[in-house]
């Protein structure tokens, strides 16, 4: 069985920094070729540092929240069956559903945690069997 530590709240990585920054310049880089495509990059971007460093999202609502963008984008960039208004709309309320459904969990364990989840170190005694959790 493999030791996870107990370590809720916001978190920061080198390799979240290097995520932000390529997206960064990705997005600075597509913006001149086409604002829309380098908007999307910043967008995507934004989100992910939201679920994974902020709100701790669990795997399956992030990857739901990328298929569906990722249907809504090609949708518009490639077919122009949606304008990209309607793709960020779209998205930003999938994103405040997902993000509700999130800090309701039991397993809540981003920013804000002590609030919004104050029985956190309890379930996860329970779920880990770990005594650790203060």
């Amino acid at each position: 069985m493999t030791h996870c530590t107990f370590a809720p709240g916001f978190r920061l990585s080198a390799l979240d920094v290097v995520i932000l920054f390529v997206g960064g310049v990705a997005a600075a880089a597509f913006t001149l070729i086409d604002g829309w495509i380098g908007l999307a990059i910043a967008f995507v971007v934004a989100h992910f540092f939201l679920f994974c460093n902020v709100l701790r999202m669990s795997r399956p609502m992030e990857l739901g929240w990328a298929g569906v963008f990722a249907v809504l984008a090609v949708s518009s960039a490639a077919f122009g069956l949606l304008s990209w208004t309607i793709v960020f709309a779209c998205s930003i309320v999938l994103t405040l559903f997902l993000a509700t459904i999130e800090v309701r969990r039991p397993s809540y364990h981003g920013i804000g945690w002590r609030l919004l989840n104050p029985r956190l170190p309890e379930w996860w005694k329970t779920q880990t069997g770990s005594a650790a959790a203060r």
